[in-house]
């Protein structure tokens, strides 16, 4: 399983993100997710459960229809990252 974080860097900075989550920003993740892109990331791999999340679900819900028409069959969306808090999950900082 993949969370992937699409927020922005000042973002992830200020709050932190799920403990081992991938942060990319919304605006790069085609060219993170694609295996042909120099700027492709191997943890991007489509036997994974990929699940996105950003600050209320608006581009992880985006991110999740970009990947799943990129050929990513596996892909989730958590939502907002304050309902990740409420619920108790625990957060990486740095």
């Amino acid at each position: 399983m993949l969370f992937l974080d699409v927020r922005e860097p000042g973002e992830v900075a200020t709050s932190g993100k799920v403990p081992g989550a991938l942060a990319v920003p919304r605006g790069l993740v085609e060219f993170r997710a694609d295996p042909t892109s120099p700027m492709h990331d191997a943890a991007f791999d489509r036997a994974k459960t990929i699940v996105a999340y950003c600050a209320s679900g608006g581009r992880s819900a985006l991110v999740g229809k970009v990947l799943k028409d990129m050929g990513y069959a596996n892909v989730r969306n958590l939502g907002g990252f304050k309902g990740w808090l409420d619920a108790g999950g625990e957060i990486e900082k740095g």
